[in-house]
């Protein structure tokens, strides 16, 4: 037995209890028939002229119900007389190079077959001009080549800055499109700055360059599209911060403040651009974007495969396992920390050897003053906050909310011999 297993082995882990969080439902019903209707609308068909060459941008992120958004826009497109093709616009995710961002967006669901157009995946970028501070402003290449440019993403709250415009269409046409080098632009002077930057390059791009319109998507609290909406290039700057308003009160969010323990999971970048969402876990990589969660310790289990060895954001937790540490592909995550300019989200945490020991290292270290209140939560991701298990200690907090209901007793958690979650535990709260 090591030391570190000697200082662990009289810490108990609190029975927990699955807990159900109820969030408003208002998901849309039909995501493609809602595609549809935005396109049908007086005057938007009129954007697409017969034979135009299209580029749709379409970034890292794994919003709800992704593959339909790019079928169905890349149909309404065919529909009109168009020639759409997709272009990665997720800046220097992928390992920054176009077989990856390429490969990422097929992990995502969305391949040529998927869509129904090519995908033309390539970094290298134009220079439109430059900020009066001057900063280039950089445009994929192929993007520009076509006669209009279509972007598709969720709006929601960032994870490193707060301002009018966070996530969003935004976002992707300064960063997604810019690439590697245009995201490595607008990150330059730091978070302090992207509020600013990413307003302004995009009221740059958006004057220069043949951007049409994007479709917009807010999801709700379990992670479905709660509205569509397709938003010309003239109403973005305008439309997008009432969109991020409507986001931000939709969002999930845990309902319990503050903890002495978080257990995530697992992280990815399908659920946060850092791996883990900040707004969720109050874990941020920068001082300029406003969180509420407290948090004394947080560890994280595992890193998604679809994240492909990219784990930015690691750093915001204190522990993590072994397991996971071995799937990190640092050339992919120092990729996009550099580009960002915040190395903090590349640190790598205290490593255990298995989830008993990073959870049991979490309740050691968090400083609770009382072990039989300890206030500890344990979630499957940052996006999917449905159903999480809280310690017994939160309990009387269920029963007095009408948000929250309890699903079943609080038990231990089950570990098979290499101190690891059974198959069973895992599969029980695999969600997402």
């Amino acid at each position: 037995m090591s030391v570190i297993e000697q200082f662990l082995t009289t810490v108990d882990l609190p029975r927990m209890a699955p807990v159900r969080q109820i969030f408003p439902d208002d998901a849309v019903r039909d995501v493609a028939a809602a595609v549809r209707a935005e396109f049908a609308k007086p005057g938007n068909a009129a954007l697409v002229r017969k034979g135009m060459t299209i580029a749709i941008g379409v970034g890292s992120r794994g919003l709800a119900d992704l593959p339909v958004l790019v079928r169905t826009t890349v149909e309404e497109l065919l529909r009109l007389g168009a020639r759409p093709f997709i272009v990665p616009a997720m800046g220097s995710h992928g390992g920054a190079t176009a077989e990856g961002q390429q490969a990422l967006l097929a992990k995502l669901g969305v391949t040529e077959a998927s869509a129904g157009c090519p995908i033309r995946s390539s970094m290298d970028t134009v220079k439109l001009g430059s900020l009066p501070n001057g900063l280039p402003i950089l445009m994929d290449k192929a993007a520009m080549q076509a006669d209009g440019i279509v972007v598709i993403n969720r709006v929601k709250p960032h994870t490193s800055f707060s301002g009018m415009i966070e996530s969003g269409l935004a976002k992707m046409i300064t960063i997604g499109l810019g690439k590697q080098q245009g995201a490595e632009s607008c990150h330059a002077h730091g978070f302090g700055m992207m509020a600013e930057n990413v307003l302004e390059m995009a009221r740059f791009k958006l004057a220069h360059s043949p951007v049409l319109f994007g479709i917009a998507t807010v999801e709700n609290g379990y992670d479905r599209v709660a509205r569509v909406e397709l938003v010309r290039n003239e109403r973005i700057l305008d439309r997008e911060p009432e969109l991020l308003k409507e986001a931000r009160a939709s969002m999930p969010r845990i309902l319990f403040r503050p903890l002495d323990v978080l257990i995530v999971d697992r992280m990815g970048k399908e659920f946060s651009g850092t791996g883990m969402d900040p707004n969720i876990t109050g874990r941020a990589s920068t001082p300029y974007v406003n969180t509420t969660q407290e948090v004394g310790k947080m560890a994280v289990l595992d890193l998604t495969d679809s994240s492909s060895g990219n784990a930015t954001g690691i750093g915001l937790a204190d522990i993590c396992t072994r397991r996971l540490h071995d799937k990190i592909d640092l050339i992919a995550t120092y990729a996009n920390c550099v580009t960002s300019t915040v190395l903090a989200g590349a640190r790598i945490p205290v490593i255990m050897e298995n989830d008993r020991d990073a959870m049991r290292m979490a309740v050691k270290t968090c400083n609770a003053p009382d072990p039989s209140k300890l206030r500890m939560v344990r979630v499957p991701n940052t996006l999917h906050l449905e159903e999480i298990h809280v310690s017994e200690a939160l309990l009387p907090e269920v029963e007095a909310s009408d948000a929250l209901e309890v699903l079943g007793p609080a038990r231990a958690a089950e570990f098979d011999a290499t101190g690891n979650f059974t198959v069973s535990e895992r599969e029980a709260f695999a969600h997402g």
